[in-house]
């Protein structure tokens, strides 16, 4: 399909300069949290002695806690008229628990730590995502979605980047790594309270009587529902990254090295993502979602049967373009879904249901591993992935991707 008049570079001119500011934002904050959390997987089996499962258990429950939180986050925004205030708070509380991952004497620390992180997200989520609809054109949330996006992926290899190089410089002192990304945390609420600007009247969802009222999910149109559950299975198939990591621990990646893990899998999504986000403005849906689908079966398999590091950095990449195929062009199907004063609302329960599945797609991918190794683990990824594959091609005609157009 060809380009719209202009340049391929069109879009990216044409975005408000508030997605700008949150996508600068999202950079500074994953900087930070990936900077810790490449490192934590590791942290917690070799220094505090976790098992992987336990791992898997810690990561599923913090994405559901997050996932849950964005529910009434975004019905509360919705319900205020503002979302700017509650996105900050969410910020914030996630930059004051960076700390506590370098203190860390045990595994309930880093849970309580990763929890309450996890809260902030919960909380910044749903009003964020539907901020970036209130203050971007229809045709260009796809390509907004997208920005923002490729700016937090870059934040994604610029943190993990930080912690092989302090690595290196400390001579593998994990907690003293840790303790440098507590910087760019502080930048990222400070970035986002100066430059973000909200429209100046949005639409409240007042006539409530509270922020969660039925009244108000019921006014939710029927293509909403299934792109809720086309989310679920999405994330079913796609468990937490931190495995991708110990993966490559597990065919006998340096523990200094592990970082590159994730900087390669976020470099491709950083990369794709901006472009991706801008096709979805202009392409047939159901091909970017199959798309993805078919890149994260073959990074499954690939991880699955891998027997060296550079293979882990294969499938790594294709895990980051499957994710750079899907995840914005998601948060623009809920957004083109939803009514303009429920979008928070919207956000809440897509992501409420998309960290339910992520709960289970841990817990089951911390299980197998445990029981079965990696191959198991990874193998069932691309079965789950393989069965989303097949029911996007089985409901064409019905999908809100169609509708949607």
């Amino acid at each position: 399909m060809s380009s719209p008049p202009g340049s391929r570079r069109q879009p990216l001119r044409a975005l408000p300069a508030g997605i700008w500011a949150l996508g600068i934002g999202s950079l500074f904050m994953d900087t930070s949290s990936e900077l810790i959390h490449t490192l934590l997987p590791v942290f917690m089996v070799t220094v505090l002695g976790a098992s992987v499962a336990t791992v898997g258990l810690i990561e599923g429950v913090a994405e559901a806690t997050a996932a849950m939180l964005k529910v009434v986050s975004g019905a509360l925004s919705d319900w205020l008229g503002k979302r700017k205030a509650q996105m900050v708070l969410g910020y914030a509380l996630a930059a004051v628990t960076k700390p506590i991952f370098p203190l860390a004497t045990s595994v309930g620390w880093v849970f309580t730590a990763r929890f309450a992180d996890r809260i902030g997200k919960g909380i910044r989520g749903a009003p964020r995502d539907a901020l970036v609809a209130d203050i971007t054109p229809a045709g260009l949330r796809g390509a907004a979605y997208g920005l923002r996006q490729a700016l937090d992926s870059v934040g994604a290899v610029l943190g993990p980047l930080l912690a092989l190089a302090f690595m290196l410089i400390l001579a593998g002192d994990i907690r003293k790594v840790m303790w440098i990304g507590v910087v760019p945390a502080v930048l990222a609420v400070a970035v986002l309270t100066i430059l973000v600007r909200e429209p100046e009247r949005m639409p409240a969802g007042r006539a409530a009587r509270s922020p969660l009222a039925m009244a108000s999910v019921r006014r939710l149109p029927p293509g909403f529902w299934p792109v809720v559950l086309l989310g679920g299975v999405f994330t079913l198939a796609r468990f937490s990254e931190a495995f991708l990591v110990l993966r490559a621990q597990d065919v006998g990646l340096a523990a200094t090295f592990v970082p590159v893990v994730m900087i390669v899998m976020a470099a491709f999504y950083a990369a794709a993502a901006f472009p991706a986000g801008a096709a979805a403005d202009r392409v047939d849906h159901r091909k970017l979602l199959l798309a993805g689908l078919v890149l994260l079966i073959v990074s499954d398999l690939t991880l699955a049967f891998a027997r060296s590091p550079l293979v882990v950095l294969a499938g790594a990449a294709l895990w980051g373009l499957h994710m750079a195929f899907t995840q914005g062009l998601l948060s623009k199907l809920v957004a083109d879904t939803a009514p303009a004063d429920l979008r928070g609302t919207a956000f809440g329960l897509f992501n409420l249901v998309s960290g339910g599945a992520l709960l289970l797609a841990n817990l089951i991918a911390g299980g197998l591993w445990s029981a079965y190794g990696a191959t198991a683990t990874f193998a069932a990824g691309a079965a789950f992935a393989a069965v989303a594959a097949a029911g996007v091609i089985v409901r064409r005609a019905t999908t809100p991707v169609e509708s949607s157009r």
